[in-house]
Formats: C-alpha cells, structure tokens, sequence
C-alpha cells in the first residue's frame, strides 16, 4: 500500500464542519467594510522578494527567517506574500491608484511564513486587511479604528477585546529615541537575553516590546519615545484620542507598543484579548506614511490595519461565540423508481429558481425509500418531498416534516411552490 501524502505541516485544510464559521466570519468582514465605503482589492500570492525586503525591512524576523523565498527558472527571486500591506501598495502604484487620490481598500486571502506552528499561529494563515491612502489626518485614523470596534460589536467580541494606542513619532523622531534606547540597552548589555542581543543594533524598538518577564524592570526604565515626539505627531495623536473619545471607544495608552515592520510612524495600535494566552493579539495596524514613495511612488500618506482570520475563529470557538453548525439542507428531495426520478428533476430545478436562498439536496445512488429518509434526517433538512408512484399517477408531491411534529401532506404540483412560500412565510 503507498504511503498517504500528508498536508504540509502548518498547513490546514478548512473541513466542511468548519467551512460555516469561516464563511459567517468573512460575511461579517465584508458587510462591516461595505458599510464604511471601502472596496475590495486582490493581488498575487507571489511577489518579487525585493519587495519585502524595501517595505518590511531585510533586519527583521520576518525577511530574516520566516519568508518562503525561491528562484524561479529565469533567476528572478520570489516569494509567497508574508504580508498584505506592501502588497497593496505595491499594486497601487503600479496601476496608478494613489498619486493625488484618496483610496480606501481592503483585502482578505492567504499569506505565508515559516515559523513554528501553534495554536492560531500557522505557516499558511489567513489575513484580511485594510488601508487607507491618501489622508494625512487623524480623523481616517480615529475612521479605521472605528471600523474595527464595530466588526467586534457585529461579531459580540466587544466585551472580550481592548483597544491599545502608540504613537512612534516622525521618522526623524524616531531615530533620535533610537539613538537613546541603544544607549540605555548598551549601558545594561549583560541583562539582555540573546534575543535582544541580535536586535540591540538591527530592530532596537522590537525590544521594548519583548514577552520575556526578566527584561520587564529593565524596560520599566527605558527612555520614553513621548519626550522625543515632534510637535506635529503629538498633536496629531491627541486629535486622534480626543476623536476616539467622542465615539465611545475606550483606549490605553501603551508607549511600549511598536510595531514589528520598519514602515510604520506616529499612530500604532493593537486590539488584545486575554481570552487566547499567549496569542494575545486579534488586532493591529497603523500608519504608514512614507512606504509609497519608499516602494517607487510619490508621496501618500497611508492608514490600515490586518487581523489574523484563524486567531479571530480561535476566539469566536474559545467563548463560545461562533454560531450553531449549519445544517447540509433545508430540504430533502427524494424519488422511487426511475419514472420517478425522472419526473422530480425539472421540479428540483424549479424549486432552486424559485427559492434561490433555500439548500435544497436531491437523493442520488437509488434504495429503498427507508434509506432515503435515514439520508434525508442525516442532511439536517426541515422537509423531505417524496415522488412515488401514486404522487406520480396524481401530479402530485408529498411533504413531510422532519425536525416538528406535523402530519405529513401531499398537494398538487402546480401548488408545490405557493405552498413552500406559505410555509416560509410562517417562519
């Protein structure tokens, strides 16, 4: 016997018992973002391999380590997308959708890294994102988040979740805290563990945001990036507070929280829950303002946000939040004999044009009317229709109901679908 290829590990297949949740949850995605005005885009799974490393940055864990990279047969190297958002403005620029426009996009499919497979962390995971071109101002910042803290309502997470809120500053504010945070670090090198080590010179601010408790107290007494904030960010981080505020949303302030990618600057933000352990981000985005002219275009500010989908699946099934596993059929169509089989066939397919949003399942592989019904209780389906013999001799159709206690009845053909829509009707 040959040996069962298996799925890469990492890799997931969706089974059909889990395929109803994820088509709930994307429902919700797009219904929320349809909502705000944003459209949809769709890029490559495989881009060039320097496009990673301009946007993400070649010091960082994720083009270090976690990149699936390969050359093709022309030599060039390619890689399977870590990431959505050097993707889309990648495309943006190159069809010309960004240069003296206002954009509002957003996007939903597979990315790829390697890394150690865990729980709700996958090396083939899904992500939907979101970004916004084309506004400087923090009130498509306070637009963003609002978006997020009504996809949480929608999906009856608000309770569970918590808004956390950075600003990194300008560029050149940054590089002036950079500059400080080596110097403290460097100052206590010997309590660093390795990991911060390899960082010290390459990604300094991915240090503050490290889960290891020995570095918490050393931390605690880092240089602050606020007193090193330019005027314009800080005031534009307090419109964005003071907007937040006036819808309701809640936030903490965190001036630990970085963000792993070298693009972002002034806004960061995370959505967090306690509900996952570890895995404690659902969540997170920010500012981008110089990664379009950085990747070849001219000068656009930018605002998004990605969430990984199988982390927000995991915490919709952790609290018991997800909805009831949705039957196979709401009915069941089943015939004996061949004549008529035969005869239900147009019916089936009059019916499906009739009740487009009805599933209904038409029996296949013959048998005794008794293994018909066990097929038709196994589907989950409301009705079963019956043809046999005396239906067929009368032009007519049994109906009987399979989740209620109600006497089964036959009506005419010609009255199949009033009735059905009287029955709707009822519901």
């Amino acid at each position: 016997m040959s040996k069962q290829v298996q799925a890469i590990r990492g890799m997931n297949d969706c089974l059909p018992k889990d395929s109803g949740l994820w088509q709930y949850v994307e429902q919700q995605l797009r219904q929320t973002v349809a909502s705000y005005g944003y459209q949809e885009i769709r890029f490559p799974i495989v881009e060039m391999t320097e496009l990673f490393k301009r946007s993400i940055g070649e010091v960082t864990d994720i083009v270090e380590k976690e990149m699936y990279t390969f050359s093709d047969r022309n030599g060039d190297s390619l890689t399977l997308r870590p990431e959505g958002t050097a993707c889309c403005v990648r495309a943006g620029n190159e069809h010309g959708l960004l240069y003296n426009q206002e954009q509002r996009l957003w996007y939903m499919g597979p990315m790829f890294r390697h890394e150690r497979p865990q729980k709700g962390r996958y090396r083939q995971f899904h992500q939907f994102g979101l970004e916004a071109f084309g506004i400087a101002s923090s009130d498509i910042d306070a637009e963003v988040i609002r978006l997020s803290a009504h996809l949480w309502q929608q999906l009856g997470l608000s309770r569970h979740v918590r808004l956390e809120l950075n600003t990194l500053g300008s560029p050149e504010a940054r590089q002036q805290y950079r500059a400080a945070l080596v110097a403290y670090l460097s100052d206590h090198h010997e309590l660093l563990d390795e990991d911060s080590k390899r960082r010290l010179h390459s990604n300094p601010l991915r240090i503050l945001d490290s889960k290891n408790p020995a570095l918490a107290d050393l931390l605690s007494k880092a240089p602050s990036l606020s007193d090193y904030l330019d005027t314009e960010s800080a005031e534009h981080f307090a419109e964005l507070q003071q907007r937040l505020t006036a819808a309701g949303i809640e936030f903490e302030v965190n001036p630990r929280l970085v963000r792993g990618l070298d693009y972002y600057n002034k806004t960061v933000f995370e959505w967090v829950t306690d509900s996952l352990g570890a895995q404690g981000t659902v969540c997170a985005g920010g500012r981008y303002d110089g990664l379009v002219e950085q990747l070849g275009g001219k000068p656009c500010p930018a605002v998004g946000f990605a969430l990984g989908m199988e982390r927000l699946i995991l915490l919709l099934q952790t609290l018991e939040l997800a909805p009831a596993e949705q039957a196979q059929a709401d009915w069941y169509l089943m015939a004996s004999g061949l004549d008529a089989e035969l005869a239900l066939i147009p019916v089936a397919e009059q019916l499906r044009q009739a009740f487009p949003q009805q599933r209904l399942m038409q029996h296949c592989g013959g048998g005794a009317m008794k293994k018909q019904f066990k097929k038709a209780d196994k589907s989950g389906a409301e009705l079963a229709l019956v043809l046999g013999s005396d239906e067929l001799a009368s032009d007519s159709i049994t109906i009987k109901w399979l989740r209620k206690d109600q006497p089964q009845q036959r009506i005419a053909l010609t009255g199949l679908v009033s009735f059905l829509q009287n029955e709707l009707a009822k519901e």
